[in-house]
């Protein structure tokens, strides 16, 4: 013989199976939001850290440059002239460290040879695109409308004669 439940304590059974289903995936529809929000907050701080550090290696260039002995100013030859500037009786240091790639996370820069024999600047090697495409001013405006970080320069160039900059 078949004994029946009360039609309510069945219903009831389904409705919080039903409700822990739904508590699930909404518990993982959250996650997943937060995730998206926390990848895209760690893309603009590299983003941050990559025009910090392609600044600083730019100024460090700069610094060894306008630093020359003599009246024939030259570029560094290799990154380890920065860290230490053996021309002088004391070595100088232009650059404090070797930095890493924000974007990819690993040592090595794209090169910008100047014409004179070495180093202008320094490109990131990601083909990755930037999260902010527009909106940079000042001396950042070379980086509006870029499709990728390896179009983000940070070059040196050395001022004319006249003083102006041919950028």
């Amino acid at each position: 013989m078949v004994r029946l439940m009360p039609f309510g304590k069945r219903l009831c059974t389904g409705f919080v199976l039903i409700g822990m289903f739904m508590l699930v995936m909404l518990s993982g529809l959250v996650m997943a939001q937060a995730a998206m929000r926390w990848q895209t907050q760690v893309l603009r701080e590299r983003e941050q850290e990559l025009i910090h550090v392609g600044l600083a290696y730019r100024d460090a260039i700069g610094r060894y440059y306008n630093q020359t002995p003599g009246v024939v100013k030259t570029f560094p030859r290799t990154f380890e002239a920065l860290l230490s500037d053996e021309r002088f009786p004391t070595p100088r240091r232009h650059l404090r460290k070797p930095y890493l790639d924000p974007i990819t996370q690993r040592e090595g820069w794209g090169i910008v040879e100047a014409p004179s024999g070495g180093i202008m600047g320094i490109y990131s090697l990601s083909d990755k695109p930037p999260f902010k495409i527009k909106g940079y001013r000042g001396e950042l405006q070379h980086l509006n409308n870029k499709r990728y970080y390896g179009e983000w320069y940070f070059v040196y160039v050395p001022p004319t004669i006249s003083g102006r900059n041919p950028l």
